[in-house]
């Protein structure tokens, strides 16, 4: 949970500056960094996005291609809910005095998700000797700061915005809309499994008939 030491630097406005050309001659796209009059850089981070659960977003957007859930019923704010696909990236475009907490609010506009930001947390992953490190960012932590410091090395660090687990989960927080196309989408995983473990004896059984 700690930062690394490395995380911990401090810059002055020559070293800001080396640092950004440094990284600017070390990227491979236009992604560059740019430093601003009045001392603040800019820069892209990019943030791949791996949630478990579902997510809330207006019933009156379109979300096609994506696993949609059913729309609350009359009388209550229409919302739906889909699986963001997997491996879903997404490239932003910040300030180095831009918040943890700021990306995550951007990130949710940028796919119109109206669940509470608090339900989901910004982490930095990093892989030192062939183990894989990942570490929640405050809410006040500034990415893009962290972004300059690492390099562009994804190995280095790289970002992932994930559920804010904090032990167990607080069912309190869904609607009940929420709570109800939760219980759909698990009834639906467990009549899969109870298919193919039905499929698998089946196999079996006939295997053990045709050697009889």
């Amino acid at each position: 949970d700690e930062p690394s030491e490395w995380e911990k630097t401090e810059l002055d406005q020559a070293q800001v500056e080396q640092r950004i050309k440094e990284y600017n001659s070390q990227i491979n796209s236009n992604l560059f960094m740019s430093l601003n009059k009045d001392g603040s850089y800019a820069g892209f981070i990019k943030v791949q996005l791996k949630l478990v659960r579902p997510v809330a977003v207006p019933a009156t957007n379109r979300v096609p291609s994506l696993q949609a859930g059913r729309p609350h019923p009359q009388g209550v704010k229409r919302r739906t809910s889909f699986y963001l696909p997997k491996g879903t990236v997404k490239h932003l475009h910040i300030l180095s005095h831009t918040r943890a907490s700021e990306v995550i609010d951007a990130l949710l506009r940028k796919f119109t998700v109206i669940d509470n930001p608090r339900k989901f947390a910004l982490f930095e992953r990093s892989e030192k000797d062939e183990q894989v490190y990942l570490r929640k960012l405050g809410d006040d932590e500034q990415p893009l700061r962290l972004r300059l410091l690492a390099g562009p090395s994804e190995k280095v660090l790289s970002f992932i915005l994930k559920e804010n687990e904090t032990g167990e989960v607080n069912w309190d927080a869904f609607t009940l809309p929420e709570l109800h196309n939760f219980l759909l989408i698990l009834q639906r995983e467990e009549e899969e499994h109870l298919r193919r473990l039905r499929h698998r004896y089946a196999c079996c059984r006939q295997k053990m008939q045709e050697a009889l």
